[in-house]
């Protein structure tokens, strides 16, 4: 099957908003994350070898090689969030006739749903990381392609809500709660301070419009 990120953007919008189960939010949300973090590659690529920014230059390049990981860290998710979601669909769908079926397939749906909290909360955690590098773009960036700088910061605080969202839902469904836990404490982390940051950043952007 061709990958989600080798589809044209007109297919997967369409199979977005298809009844198809997957793609869904959890994808939705790695896309807004890999924007964010191409936006900020963008913004570093429209500031190096500007002489304006001489002094920034070796920070921009920095900056820029950090995006970039994220970028294609953020983009294999697009495609890891409906993996996880085609799985636990197939372990939904085991027999459950006998006892052993359901211990079985209890068992099954439960492992799968770790994998199915773990996968938006390394998002989130990615989502969060694209938002700071997005200060620095916003702070000595060119302010040719400062606005970029801020979409990025939106777009990525938009991502990592969303994915945040998917961890919640499918931690709820856990039996196994120390796991599920551990992993909104890891969540509550990640979004601490999160929303202040990004609504500096947005007016920082403006400020040097």
């Amino acid at each position: 099957m061709t990958e989600l990120k080798d589809n044209s953007l007109q297919n997967y919008l369409d199979t977005l908003a298809s009844k198809s189960a997957t793609p869904g939010g959890g994808s939705a949300a790695a896309l807004m994350g890999a924007q964010a973090a191409a936006l900020t590659s963008m913004v570093c690529n429209l500031t190096i070898g500007k002489p304006k920014y001489a002094e920034v230059e070796t920070e921009m390049q920095t900056l820029l090689e950090k995006s970039e990981i994220l970028r294609e860290e953020l983009t294999n998710m697009i495609k890891a969030d409906v993996d996880v979601f085609n799985r636990l669909m197939e372990t939904y769908a085991l027999p459950k006739e006998t006892d052993d079926e359901k211990v079985a397939r209890s068992s099954a749906i439960q492992t799968v749903l770790k994998d199915a909290t773990d996968v938006p909360l390394s998002c989130a955690k990615a989502c969060a990381e694209v938002i700071t590098l997005s200060r620095i773009a916003a702070e000595k960036g060119s302010v040719s392609v400062i606005s970029d700088a801020g979409v990025a910061v939106m777009s990525g605080y938009a991502a990592l809500k969303s994915a945040a969202l998917n961890v919640y839902i499918n931690a709820a469904s856990l039996k196994d709660r120390d796991f599920a836990d551990e992993k909104i404490a890891e969540l509550t982390a990640v979004l601490n301070g999160a929303e202040i940051a990004s609504q500096e950043i947005y007016e920082l952007v403006k400020s040097r419009l």
